[in-house]
């Protein structure tokens, strides 16, 4: 089994609000980040996908094809956007950073699988980074994110 990981970068911002607590829970749950004008993160976004290496082409994932479905279904979808106004999910999901990867990780895994790609190549993970000093892996199933 080989993994591909291919990183990529997008900028974002958000309000971490939740309308199931009071303002007071808000503030003590979320701190700063509960701040109503919102604020931004560059985030990196690691991309992992597994499989055997192809005998024709030598690898395991065409990496032209990965660019461009992470391009469509994440890139175009999030880069330079208020994910609370602007995303329709985080409109009623509180946008953590949990909860993004979770949501990159669903829009990615179809297209993944379905792009016709030779081989068993298959979506393993998304990694997202927040900041330098925190980031979460998402692999799918029943798996929860993992904060480092």
């Amino acid at each position: 089994m080989i993994y591909l990981t291919r990183r990529y970068r997008f900028a974002a911002s958000h309000r971490l609000h939740s309308d199931a607590l009071s303002a007071e829970e808000n503030a003590r749950v979320y701190g700063k980040c509960n701040n109503p004008y919102g604020h931004g993160h560059n985030y990196v976004l690691e991309v992992t996908v597994a499989g055997e290496v192809d005998p024709a082409t030598g690898m395991v994932y065409d990496l032209g094809a990965l660019d461009q479905t992470v391009e469509l279904e994440v890139l175009e979808r999030f880069d330079h956007i208020h994910l609370n106004l602007d995303a329709e999910r985080f409109r009623t999901q509180v946008p953590t950073t949990e909860n993004l990867c979770i949501e990159i990780y669903s829009l990615l895994r179809p297209k993944l699988e379905a792009d016709g790609q030779p081989g068993s190549a298959r979506l393993a993970s998304v990694r997202l980074e927040e900041t330098n000093s925190n980031f979460f892996e998402y692999a799918g199933g029943s798996e929860t994110p993992k904060a480092r």
